[in-house]
């Protein structure tokens, strides 16, 4: 059994900076690939960022220079350090791994709240 357990989102005004955290425990062979979802209220899930086991990140073009995604592979965790925000940025985040325990498996977490208003 694998989980995702997420951490950071909050409330933060316009210009804002905030830093998300997902950790996954369990049984785990290989963490091939994490990533940051999103969803506004009425929108479709979209990706944020995702990351590959040797760091390589991939980002949203409304996200690229505003965003930076991290991994530390020794503790099974991704970050999503988040600046300028803007109230578009505004959605549940929702972190996502591709697992491999013995069988390849995408997991989700929980999701947290990012609200960025004045």
């Amino acid at each position: 059994q694998v989980q995702l357990v997420e951490s950071g989102g909050g409330l933060v005004q316009p210009g804002g900076s905030l830093k998300l955290s997902c950790a996954a425990s369990g049984t785990i062979f290989s963490i091939l690939l994490m990533g940051w979802y999103r969803q506004a209220p009425g929108k479709q899930r979209e990706v944020v960022a995702t990351i590959t086991s040797d760091g390589s990140p991939h980002y949203a073009d409304s996200v690229k220079s505003r965003f930076t995604i991290s991994r530390d592979n020794i503790k099974n965790a991704v970050y999503l350090q988040m600046n300028s925000l803007q109230p578009e940025d505004t959605a549940v985040y929702y972190c996502n791994a591709r697992i491999r325990s013995p069988f390849i498996t995408d997991y989700w977490g929980q999701g947290t709240q990012v609200t960025v208003s004045s």
